[in-house]
């Protein structure tokens, strides 16, 4: 289905043997592909099941404008592949103790087979002190859709793919090199960062697909020598533009996660967006990069709500069972109901036949 996308982007400019720019890597193009097939599968679910609704819940705490962005397009999202999802805010001033009590409802949502995602915001912007591990390790592993608790991030690093949610940004990551039509297996690759929610997940990802990776952070000496090595490059230091095009190999696929705010008297706004990579210079030496913003932003978003349809589908087969332990339970309760109509039945008769007998028993005498 994403072949096209894949044929769009392997279109590039060469002079002789050596490429002039890099062919750009479009999240946009591909998450709408993606939304689109989730779209149908959710359809097909509620065609085939009725009274089958997929529901998902965010948890954020505060109000920053970056979470308010996020959390808009995750629920623009969910209502357009066909999810119903609900947004919980708590102040910025709440305290551990308060959002443990709203975690209370949290405990009962894990357990509501009518809720089939839970998602925590991050980061939880209270000016109080409060244990991210804790909130995240809350929701449960089966309904952990951004794959943040310490149980899908224990499986990931063993390799366990197949057994757990893949936090969301790393994720799509993966599809877009994937459409890159590079292969990861054998190469070099290096991952700027170790985020739990980007860096190290990425890591994971490249390791048990088979590349061989580097992680860099905030600690490397050589940073430019390590970038030089990588035949695929993942930046998500937080850091705007700090990878220089002269560090890129030439022909490497650049994916740049980053998101960051700089001065620009040209915008109305008094500034832009831009990445972790330079990306006026690294376009001059890399085979595939992805923009900012328009590459990994909605991919994030994309794999976030493929995740939610993992867990739909996940949840649907329980809730068959479910479905189907409730017909046998009814049809099991009207079955007694009838063995105990018929045994009392046969009671009554019982008793008019004694009776009958013992009347013309007496009747003789």
């Amino acid at each position: 289905m994403l072949s096209s996308v894949t044929r769009s982007l392997t279109a590039s400019s060469c002079q002789g043997s050596r490429r002039s720019i890099a062919t750009i890597i479009s999240g946009n193009k591909t998450s709408k592909l993606v939304r689109e097939r989730l779209k149908n599968e959710v359809e097909k679910m509620k065609s085939q099941f009725s009274g089958f609704r997929p529901s998902l819940v965010v948890l954020q705490v505060g109000n920053r404008d970056d979470s308010n962005l996020y959390i808009s397009t995750k629920l623009k999202a969910a209502a357009e592949i066909g999810i119903d999802a609900t947004h919980v805010k708590l102040p910025d001033t709440a305290t551990q103790d308060e959002v443990l009590q709203v975690l209370q409802s949290i405990v009962s949502i894990n357990e509501n087979p009518l809720v089939h995602g839970l998602i925590v915001q991050l980061p939880l912007d209270s000016v109080n002190p409060i244990n991210t591990e804790l909130i995240t390790n809350t929701v449960s592993p089966e309904k952990d859709v951004d794959g943040l608790t310490c149980i899908n991030a224990g499986k990931l690093s063993r390799g366990d793919l197949n057994d757990c949610f893949i936090p969301c940004t790393p994720n799509g990551c993966m599809e877009l090199i994937r459409q890159t039509g590079v292969s990861v297996v054998g190469k070099h690759a290096v991952v700027i960062g170790r985020s739990k929610i980007v860096g190290a997940p990425m890591h994971d990802l490249l390791l048990w697909s088979h590349a061989t990776v580097t992680t860099c952070h905030s600690k490397t000496a050589d940073l430019p020598e390590q970038v030089g090595r990588a035949d695929i490059l993942v930046v998500g230091a937080g850091r705007a533009q700090m990878v220089r095009g002269e560090w890129v190999k030439e022909g490497a696929v650049v994916i740049d996660c980053g998101i960051n705010h700089i001065p620009d008297e040209t915008k109305a706004s008094g500034k832009r967006v831009v990445g972790d990579v330079h990306f006026a210079s690294a376009n001059q030496r890399a085979a595939f990069v992805t923009p900012v913003p328009g590459g990994v932003g909605p991919m994030t978003v994309a794999m976030l709500m493929e995740a939610e349809a993992t867990g739909l589908n996940l949840n649907l087969t329980q809730w068959k069972l479910r479905t189907q332990r409730r017909f046998l339970h009814t049809k099991l309760h009207k079955s007694t109901e009838k063995s105990d109509t018929q045994a009392a039945e046969l009671r009554i008769n019982t008793v008019q036949s004694a009776r009958h007998f013992l009347n013309r028993h007496q009747t003789r005498r």
